[in-house]
């Protein structure tokens, strides 16, 4: 059965209203070998109770380990998230992911929306922010988007310690768009400003992440002087919560920055729902996309809230948009801006310092176990490299001691043959660390 039943009289009167004769004109533009002509191979329907038992033995499936026992990173972080955040954020009239169309109505969405926006660029140090995106990858791609409308430039050059997933976005937009991707390949762990300044002659922008895929903080300051020397922007993917002890994008002279909300109180959920931001020095204004919130006053002088710019939206200036965002991620820039206001900076900068000391002691304790190295001396916040000797043999014996290891890095640096990418956060405690690094020793014996 149908999900929106249509008697064929109603099939027949929409046909002739839109001017087709069949169901098949409607898709006479598409060629006959990409269209499928047989049913989709499908099981059949199961029944409710089925359907939720078939779920739940899927779900049976997963393994979850113990937050203080995992040490995965990677782009997701086990952070904790005070329970305030689920608290205020699950109340009904903001149970929605979706942009309110009768804007000034939600008064309270555009404000959660107006401090997300704000301290956003009071973390980042850029001048104006949006209304959030779908992820931090997005955003990433967008960012590259408004450095070629800004330059007029059809060339970009990544970092090749830019998340492996975000590259792939970016790559996978601009395949069919006439633009050239240059790669610079990271030395030691980080990126060499030398080779970024070469290679950014003629490039619309430098886009770099800090810290990077692989721990290490990047030279951000001098990125933006090698591409502002080429007449290039720069653009940096941050981790929003290493913002409250590292010097921001806007300090280091950076045009854009980018990331992703999910350490600011959005849980992990297998890989999302989460939430990108992107803020910029105010010349990239007009060419950010999406929805921008305004604080005003009303005729009677009360404070208010607005749609103050939406530039690039369908209904203006869409013949020259060069991007579309219509909904964005509002549910989870909520969550993110709940965390923030309860933190605050001084909680914030405590957690973030409570992430370095529990990486760096890991790290110091990792390089005494024999056979481990940290072949990287770049300063790192919560991420580090370690080669361990037969690496995915070892994390998987790892699994069946009930850690999650980390991120095994031959499958995306091909160079790293033994090597994983470990990751500590607030939520470990210094016994959960020598727990860990006691199991770790025990595999390699």
């Amino acid at each position: 059965m149908d999900y929106i039943q249509n008697t064929p009289e109603d099939v027949a009167e929409m046909l002739r209203a839109v001017g087709a004769s069949s169901i098949d004109d409607l898709f006479a533009s598409i060629p006959a070998d990409l269209r499928l002509t047989r049913p989709l191979d499908l099981p059949p329907a199961l029944s409710e109770q089925d359907l939720v038992a078939h779920l739940e033995t899927l779900a049976a499936r997963n393994r979850v380990f113990e937050p203080t026992r995992s040490f995965l990173g990677a782009g997701g972080y086990n952070h904790f998230i005070p329970s305030v955040v689920d608290a205020l954020a699950s109340r009904g009239e903001f149970f929605s992911a979706y942009t309110p169309y009768q804007a000034e109505a939600s008064q309270g969405t555009l404000q959660h929306i107006f401090e997300f926006q704000s301290m956003i660029c009071e973390l980042t140090g850029m001048e104006v922010a949006n209304a959030s995106h779908y992820d931090g990858a997005t955003a990433l791609q967008e960012a590259v988007a408004m450095s070629i409308d800004h330059t007029g430039r059809r060339k970009i050059v990544l970092s090749s310690a830019l998340h492996p997933h975000a590259r792939a976005v970016v790559r996978s937009i601009f395949r069919a768009m006439d633009v050239q991707i240059v790669e610079v390949a990271h030395v030691r762990g980080v990126t060499p400003v030398a080779t970024l300044r070469e290679a950014a002659q003629d490039a619309a922008c430098v886009a770099i992440q800090n810290p990077n895929f692989l721990g290490g903080v990047e030279d951000l300051a001098g990125v933006a002087e090698a591409a502002h020397a080429a007449g290039a922007v720069a653009v940096a993917s941050v981790h929003p919560l290493a913002l409250a002890i590292l010097k921001s994008p806007g300090e280091a002279g950076c045009d854009i920055a980018v990331g992703d909300a999910q350490p600011l109180g959005i849980p992990l959920s297998f890989g999302g729902p989460w939430c990108g931001f992107i803020a910029a020095r105010r010349d990239f204004l007009r060419e950010m996309p999406g929805r921008i919130v305004g604080e005003t006053v009303d005729a009677e002088g009360k404070r208010g809230f607005v749609l103050t710019l939406q530039t690039r939206e369908q209904h203006i200036r869409r013949e020259k948009a060069s991007s579309n965002i219509c909904t964005n991620q509002a549910l989870m820039a909520l969550r993110a801006t709940i965390y923030m206001e309860a933190l605050g900076p001084s909680g914030m900068r405590r957690a973030a310092e409570l992430c370095a000391r529990r990486a760096h002691e890991l790290a110091a304790k990792l390089a005494r176990v024999p056979g481990v190295k940290l072949p990287y001396s770049a300063p790192f916040f919560h991420e580090f490299v370690a080669e361990i000797p037969h690496a995915a043999q070892t994390l998987a014996r790892l699994q069946e001691r009930g850690f999650l290891g980390g991120l095994f890095l031959h499958p995306f640096y091909r160079d790293l043959r033994e090597h994983v990418l470990l990751c500590a956060t607030e939520r470990h405690a210094p016994e959960d660390l020598d727990a860990f690094v006691a199991a770790l020793a025990e595999c390699l014996r």
